[in-house]
């Protein structure tokens, strides 16, 4: 009988990315639109706002992922320049550092030594790169689909809420929108949970709670205030 094994790691990158960036457009975009609300700003006053704070939003988390995941990759390709001119230089030390990686793994000496020499007769760049840096392609850094994902899935996110602003009419909007905007939270916790293989409820609590806070502080601001905050 064949096994099978399905994992999710391989998804780690881009959906880190992309949960973030929905999380943060139904959170930000709602704030946003509930705390102009309080302050008592017409419908389509509460909608500029939010279609303002979509575009900035998206850009934004677009920016932000592609600066952070090209630092992350910038030191990924510094590692690899040295552990390359390392392997130049030093073949023998670089064997005998592998050895010890298996070693501790739980290989007896012989076969840590096997093991890494048809491994790095292999590959030697990628053995140290995966088992001493723990560098793979799986898990290495992509500032470009990171920051794709997090931009699209921050528009798709803050079109949520803004919809809600379309349909509700002023006198439910703003309980209208909040209770809206956390069935859109809990979906989310929900749909990253089966994504990537983790805890439903856990993840749906924690999503959920942290944008309820973030609305009902916005919401007071602007309702004492009379002004915008997000």
């Amino acid at each position: 009988m064949r096994h099978s094994e399905r994992h999710r790691t391989h998804r780690s990158g881009w959906l880190r990315a992309a949960v973030l960036g929905a999380n943060d457009g139904i959170v930000s975009t709602a704030s946003l639109c509930l705390g102009v609300a309080a302050a008592g700003t017409p419908t389509a006053g509460i909608l500029a706002a939010g279609v303002a704070g979509l575009v900035a939003g998206a850009m934004s988390m677009a920016a932000g992922e592609y600066v952070s995941v090209s630092s992350q990759s910038d030191t990924e390709q510094a590692d690899l320049a040295r552990e390359r001119a390392e392997l130049a230089d030093f073949p023998v030390q670089e064997h005998a550092e592998l050895t010890g990686i298996y070693v501790r793994r739980g290989l007896d000496e012989t076969l840590a030594k096997e093991v890494a020499t048809q491994l790095m007769a292999h590959d030697a760049l990628g053995a140290h790169a995966r088992d001493e840096l723990g560098i793979s392609d799986e898990l290495a850094a992509k500032p470009v689909q990171a920051a794709l994902a997090s931009a699209a899935t921050f528009a798709v996110g803050a079109s949520l809420p803004l919809l809600m602003v379309l349909v509700l009419p002023k006198a439910m909007l703003m309980w209208g929108l909040a209770l809206s905007s956390l069935v859109f939270l809990a979906g989310l916790g929900m749909l990253a949970a089966r994504t990537g293989g983790s805890p439903i409820w856990i993840a749906t609590l924690r999503v959920t709670f942290w944008g309820a806070l973030a609305m009902a502080l916005t919401a007071g601001v602007g309702s004492l205030f009379g002004v915008s905050a997000a």
